[in-house]
């Protein structure tokens, strides 16, 4: 079974990565496709390829074996195992996909999932700053928004010259300020 990665949104950064074991969302069934029982899903990685090494997904309330996986423009089209008709299909329409980690290719070094990055208690020193609340793509690195404890929004660019240190087990990452001019 060949494996790509990056798989489910990453981040990169140098440190050290503890695993988790709570499955990944990877993307969203958004319709049908065709009449014998394929849907298509939105992916939420960095390369869809992923889904070519898994063998199942589940949902909120099932989990799925994976028959095929092909791509069209933006979507994944994939056929489940006992799901043969359109009526089949629409049923799982909105459904929200999770892949088992352990189907995912092992991270780099200083990679990270960005569902275990939110929610970490971010610290300049020992001063505590706040907690990690969200991430987004800039095209060059991702940025961190660390929510501070005042209700203020802080961005902290996830490169090594911000972000010294990251400890996912330890729910913490320290970090250095950036200086912005006004």
């Amino acid at each position: 079974m060949q494996q790509f990665a990056p798989s489910p949104r990453v981040c990169m950064l140098e440190g050290w990565r503890m695993p988790c074991d709570e499955p990944l969302e990877i993307g969203k069934i958004v319709n049908t496709h065709g009449l014998k029982g394929e849907v298509k899903v939105t992916p939420w990685c960095d390369d869809s390829r992923v889904f070519l090494s898994l063998d199942s997904v589940q949902t909120k309330n099932n989990r799925l074996k994976i028959e095929n996986v092909k791509f069209f423009k933006n979507t994944v089209i994939i056929k489940f195992s006992g799901i043969n008709s359109i009526e089949d299909a629409e049923k799982m329409r909105n459904e929200i996909i999770y892949a088992d980690r352990s189907q995912l290719a092992p991270l780099a070094d200083g990679t990270y999932y960005i569902r275990d990055i939110i929610g970490l208690e971010v610290f300049e020193k020992d001063t505590r700053m706040g907690i990690i609340e969200d991430c987004f793509d800039t095209g060059s690195n991702d940025v961190y928004v660390v929510l501070t404890d005042e209700g203020r929004r802080i961005l902290i660019p996830a490169i090594s010259q911000f972000v010294k240190k990251v400890d996912i087990r330890g729910k913490r990452m320290e970090v250095v300020q950036p200086e912005y001019e006004d």
